[in-house]
């Protein structure tokens, strides 16, 4: 372990051990709905958690939003749902800036066609994360998604998720796993459900998993992710594989989630 990893580390237990500020709580209790579906012990991991994030990060308001702590206690508490029971989390250590517009805001996009044509144009949209730095989101759909855990819609937990699987450098829907061995299984379970996203989306069929997931394998992992928490019964149903390895990535099993409702 290099110096800095030391200081780091030390000064991320200084942060866990502080008592979560008590004007931030009621913001988790009453904007984060999945917040009252989690155990005591997870509800308190949650909150340490975010006193690290909301240490290490810094968010800007764009578009006139005026920054407050309810934007930045509402997405943290989103965003650490991802890292609860990791022993060692790396709290998404390549992203520094959140940026948040007040509503869905424009930005270019780019387009590659057959044959090597790309098209620039500008598009709607309610988040995005950068492979390096930051993550863009739109305040209107950060609270609605808190809001409503079981509709399947989360920009916070898609974005985020985003995070997780740029750690390595690519966007490309692997995210990195404990062992070597395990790409093994991703891969196959992973590859293979996508590919029917593909088909049935292709095909204009009506899909459990939103068919946006079809667009890349990076979109399918971060579409994916919030079905696993927000609709866990359906894809364990439906995908029970796939939930399988949603459930060892993330070492949280959501069913348990909803039966403490």
């Amino acid at each position: 372990m290099g110096l800095f990893d030391f200081f780091r580390n030390r000064r991320r237990r200084r942060l866990r051990d502080e008592p979560f500020p008590d004007d931030w709580k009621p913001i988790v209790e009453r904007n984060f709905e999945m917040f009252h579906r989690l155990s005591a012990a997870d509800q308190a991991e949650l909150l340490q958690h975010m006193n690290v994030f909301l240490g290490e990060k810094t968010f800007e308001g764009c578009g006139g939003l005026e920054m407050t702590n309810e934007i930045r206690v509402t997405v943290a508490a989103q965003a650490c749902v991802l890292l609860l029971h990791h022993d060692d989390p790396h709290y998404y250590p390549d992203l520094y800036t959140i940026l948040v517009y007040p509503h869905a805001y424009v930005a270019t996009a780019k387009e590659v066609l057959p044959g090597g044509i790309v098209i620039e144009g500008a598009s709607a949209r309610l988040g995005e994360s950068w492979v390096r730095g930051c993550v863009v989101l739109s305040w209107d759909d950060v609270r609605s998604g808190a809001a409503d855990a079981a509709d399947g819609h989360n920009v916070v937990l898609h974005e985020f998720a985003h995070q997780l699987d740029q750690e390595d450098g690519a966007s490309d829907g692997a995210p990195i796993l404990e062992q070597r061995s395990q790409y093994v299984a991703w891969a196959r379970i992973l590859g293979a459900e996508f590919g029917e996203l593909q088909e049935d989306a292709e095909r204009g069929k009506r899909t459990d998993i939103d068919s946006y997931g079809a667009t890349n394998p990076a979109e399918f992992f971060a579409v994916i992710t919030e079905a696993f928490f927000e609709r866990p019964k359906s894809l364990h149903k439906k995908h029970p594989e796939l939930y399988d390895e949603l459930k060892m990535f993330y070492k949280q099993d959501p069913l348990t989630y909803e039966s403490s409702r």
